[in-house]
């Protein structure tokens, strides 16, 4: 790795230059045994074409990268290297473009006296309001390799969980979105033709092929018509989810739509029961735990259970009250949480349901896959089916006849 280095000699000379070493540690070492007195030592980060960053890189921030980022800041912190120095280390190491520019900011405002979380929170995009004030709390404690630890464990989790939720979904959203393409090509191109060919030996027709007929006539018509109707609906919606009105109504959709309901409901109970774990096991208060994972939730309606929570017990009552007001909280998981609070091992009951209904998320994934793929089959053949029997086999009968 290139690093630049600007020191003095011992007579007052300035010296500056380039440096190849395999880290921070061992490129001052370096310069220390050619008696220099070390003014500052950066990473000299190689440019692309484009003259800033490397070629083609991207000013997003994976998450696998913060997961890396966070597990290496815990080993640091656990082998009391300085805060500083550990950050200066990963700017040099970090292999992401974008996280290296963000870690190089944080750098020059912990020299600026801003501590951890503050430099932290100047980057939303990144370190969530969970995020920082975990490491708020590690500060406060003076557990902060325990802290990144969680953080990494805890986004390690969160990632695998929302992965397995989207794989169950991609890809028979891929599959019917191209049997609907493949469709439509063949009714706007392929069955006029044919249909030409039935009409000219005037035949009677099946009623399927008169069906196919006017499907096909509608869209040759009216198919432009039809992709503007679609695409003003799919922006009124769009405008709708973005209202408080909205966000509500296709949050409760997703938990309570068939099949797809159940699977989010357990992901969000799963999420929720893993953050609030998290919050309370790293020092920070109930009150502030609720609200923060209150601001992490994507569904408005455990979004609004949160913040009610938060309200309920503010007044003196409790997470498992609150919770069973709720049709939308499995009695199991209130039970279990009024267990946590009578024994005081809230944390530990919370950390019980997130695993429980991570497996359940994994389970609820396999289950849908293994029904998806036959249903899938059967409509997609039978939609196939159709519309070959319906054109070939009024040619076959004319092919017959002659």
């Amino acid at each position: 790795m290139l690093f630049k280095y600007k020191a003095t000699t011992s007579e007052g000379e300035v010296k500056e230059g380039d440096l190849e070493a395999a880290s921070m540690e061992i490129a001052l070492d370096s310069l220390q045994r050619r008696n220099l007195i070390v003014v500052s030592l950066d990473p000299a980060h190689k440019k692309g074409f484009w003259g800033g960053g490397e070629l083609f890189s991207s000013g997003r921030v994976k998450k696998k990268d913060v997961v890396i980022f966070s597990r290496q800041l815990s080993t640091l912190f656990e082998a009391r290297v300085p805060v500083l120095t550990s950050f200066k280390m990963l700017a040099a190491e970090t292999e992401g473009v974008a996280l290296r520019k963000i870690i190089d900011i944080i750098v020059k405002d912990i020299e600026s006296g801003d501590n951890i979380s503050r430099a932290m929170s100047k980057h939303p995009k990144v370190f969530s309001i969970f995020y920082v004030n975990m490491v708020k709390a590690g500060e406060e404690s003076g557990k902060l390799d325990e802290i990144f630890h969680y953080l990494a464990d805890y986004l390690e989790r969160n990632s695998d969980i929302t992965s397995k939720a989207t794989r169950a979904l991609v890809y028979p959203a891929f599959v019917i979105s191209a049997f609907i393409g493949v469709m439509v090509l063949m009714m706007v191109f392929v069955v006029p033709k044919m249909i030409e060919i039935i009409e000219e030996s005037e035949q009677e027709m099946p009623f399927y092929t008169k069906i196919v007929m006017g499907v096909s006539d509608f869209l040759v018509n009216y198919g432009v018509f039809l992709l503007i109707a679609l695409a003003v609906s799919a922006f009124l919606l769009w405008r709708y989810s973005r209202t408080k009105a909205g966000q509500l109504a296709f949050s409760k959709f997703q938990i309570t739509v068939p099949l797809l309901g159940g699977l989010y409901k357990k992901l969000y109970i799963s999420r929720i029961s893993d953050n609030l774990e998290t919050l309370i096991s790293g020092g920070v208060s109930m009150l502030r735990s609720l609200e923060i994972t209150s601001d992490t939730i994507e569904n408005s309606v455990y979004k609004a259970l949160l913040f009610d929570t938060k309200e309920a017990v503010k007044s003196g009552s409790t997470i498992s009250e609150s919770f069973y007001r709720s049709q939308y909280v499995p009695h199991l998981v209130t039970q279990m949480i009024r267990i946590g609070e009578e024994t005081g091992k809230l944390d530990f009951i919370l950390k019980t349901l997130a695993k429980f209904y991570r497996k359940e998320v994994d389970a609820s994934v396999d289950t849908l896959i293994s029904l998806i793929e036959p249903v899938m089959i059967i409509v997609l053949g039978g939609g196939v089916g159709v519309l070959l029997a319906s054109i070939l086999l009024p040619i076959y009968n004319i092919a017959l006849s002659v």
